[in-house]
């Protein structure tokens, strides 16, 4: 926790987390004021934790959210009555603390505060606020020319599309001028969660620090995307700066929506209550597993899209694959509610994965949406629609819950000229290009793609926006490549055995091992070491470096466009 003063009563820092309020307290602080939207990030407590632990201290919260880049003017003088309202000393706080510093700068310009002071208390406690006052010297409009960076190729995100296709660019360009932004400082291997959720990976296996992972030669801008600017070739960051570009690469994730669910951030990591969407509380599901003797443990899964769709049931599947081993099962009732029709969208897979439902005696409910939940009342409400379209409400207790939250794109991609009706980046999607801006591309689980949302998706897009993308820009020749709509769950329907399920558009089978290897409509000790043993590997020293192994892009569809420099 970086603590940077900025006024005798105020300081800001980037994300906390409820076990430093107790510190916060010991080191005189009075008041807290959030300036960050819950759901956010992986790794992201959520507001009501923030303020449950706060009051334990003694410390006033105040939650003030503003989404990165677009702080208004509103949200500054909102920013400036909580300082006048709150006790003293106060701490603000975001991911990176830049929200919180652009909020103080602006509301500080508001009362008349001398730009040249303000700039220079930002920059001392190690934030670059120039963007922020020439907007406000220049009415509100983000800073001109001057102030811009350029970079031949721009990426937005440092998840697993971006610094793959940052490395991809990389290993066939040595020489492109690329440049990747992203606020985070840690990178994390989200389909591990699913294995600490089981007890077999711990969370630490799954992190590495962001700066460790940014190719050699890229240079990485940490802040935040506020807004896309594409008839201008312009990313504007959160402060207001602004980044040009010749190509641009979109690859920011998806984002969870915690708050989606009527009473689930105020509970979350508490009276049973957990999900293995979250870098922190998938330890407290494995705890959840093995402390549960009897009772009644529910899984949900929300409505698509999702990142992962099988995650939701892999959950249930490795949970009661404890408790039969302990000899529990008998003594637990597990129900599963889905807020889709089916049990998994490829058919050829729903028989091998109904034998292991019959197996855990796993009662599944189709069509029931997650909406509601009380925590400390151990109950939950699910929205279910009827055969004849109408709705009803369906209520349930637990012993302990597994909740995925709804899905959606990140709100600056949801209000950019480059979403399509559904917030979604739109591309085409054989060459990942964008339906209606030249020059820009787009891959992971921001697009609209017809694929499911997977790291192994990326995995196979990231060579595809490498080539075309070179190709587009003259430094390659001949066809382009074409991604097929790939994508890979590894469904742990027990410890020790995974049903590998590969298919790409159309639910169409698309096995990398033969079958004699990996016969992946069938459970099998080999896939699971595959998912143990080699995929991570496989991300952090291949994926993430350039190396294509098996991610051998293909030519494009019959009759697609040849491009020559």
């Amino acid at each position: 926790m970086d603590v940077k003063p900025l006024a005798p009563d105020l300081s800001v820092a980037g994300q906390i987390r409820p076990a430093d309020l107790a510190a916060l307290a010991q080191a005189g602080f009075r008041s807290v004021i959030c300036n960050r939207p819950d759901g956010e990030g992986a790794d992201q407590p959520g507001f009501p934790e923030i303020d449950a632990a706060a009051r334990a201290v003694g410390i006033e919260a105040r939650y003030l959210p503003v989404v990165s880049g677009q702080a208004s003017d509103g949200d500054a003088a909102a920013f400036g009555a909580l300082l006048a309202d709150l006790p003293g000393p106060v701490l603000a706080y975001c991911r990176t603390g830049t929200r919180s510093t652009t909020l103080w700068s602006l509301s500080e310009a508001a009362r008349g505060r001398p730009l040249p002071d303000i700039l220079s208390v930002a920059e001392a406690a190690g934030y670059d606020m120039t963007g922020a006052v020439a907007r406000v010297a220049a009415g509100g409009r983000p800073p001109g020319d001057a102030a811009d960076l350029f970079h031949s190729v721009v990426v937005v995100g440092g998840g697993a599309g971006g610094i793959a296709v940052a490395a991809s660019l990389k290993a066939r360009r040595p020489d492109l001028d690329i440049a990747l932004i992203d606020p985070a400082d840690m990178h994390y291997y989200q389909p591990g969660w699913t294995m600490v959720g089981g007890g077999i990976f711990s969370p630490a296996e799954t992190a590495r620090t962001m700066a460790s992972l940014i190719p050699a030669g890229v240079r990485w801008i940490k802040a935040a995307v506020a807004a896309f600017e594409p008839e201008r070739k312009a990313v504007v960051l959160e402060g207001c700066r602004v980044v040009r570009y010749d190509r641009l690469v979109v690859a920011p994730g998806l984002s969870l929506d915690w708050s989606g669910i009527d009473g689930l951030p105020e509970t979350l990591g508490r009276n049973g209550v957990t999900s293995n969407y979250r870098y922190d509380l998938a330890p407290y599901t494995w705890d959840l597993v093995q402390n549960l003797r009897a009772g009644r443990a529910v899984f949900t899964q929300p409505p698509m899209p999702i990142k992962c769709a099988g995650a939701p049931q892999k959950a249930m599947y490795l949970s009661a694959d404890h408790w039969l081993r302990r000899g529990r099962l008998k003594d637990i009732d597990i129900a599963f509610y889905n807020a889709g029709a089916v049990l998994f969208g490829v058919k050829d897979y729903v028989a091998p994965l109904m034998e292991y439902v019959r197996r855990y005696d796993a009662q599944l409910h189709f069509q029931h949406r997650l909406t509601r939940i009380d925590g400390p009342g151990r109950r939950a409400w699910f929205t279910r629609t009827t055969g004849d379209g109408g709705t009803e409400t369906v209520e349930t207790d637990f012993d302990i819950i597994h909740v995925v939250p709804p899905q959606r794109a990140p709100d600056f991609v949801r209000a950019s000229p480059l979403a399509d009706a559904g917030g979604w980046v739109e591309v085409d999607p054989a060459s990942l290009r964008h339906a209606r801006h030249p020059g820009i591309y787009a891959l992971g689980d921001v697009t609209n793609a017809p694929n499911a949302k997977t790291a192994a998706a990326a995995r196979k897009q990231a060579p595809v926006v490498a080539h075309n993308l070179l190709l587009d820009m003259g430094y390659l020749r001949g066809d382009e490549v074409a991604y097929d709509g790939y994508g890979s769950c590894p469904l742990t329907v027990e410890r020790g055995k995974i049903l590998l399920a590969e298919f790409g558009y159309g639910g169409k089978l698309l096995p990398s091992f033969p079958a004699w290897l990996i016969d992946g409509t069938k459970p099998s000790h080999m896939a699971w070491l595959l998912k143990e043993r080699m995929l991570p590997p496989i991300y952090w020293k291949a994926m993430l470096k350039g190396r294509e192994w098996m991610a051998t892009p293909r030519p494009g569809p019959q009759g697609a466009g040849k491009r020559a420099a």
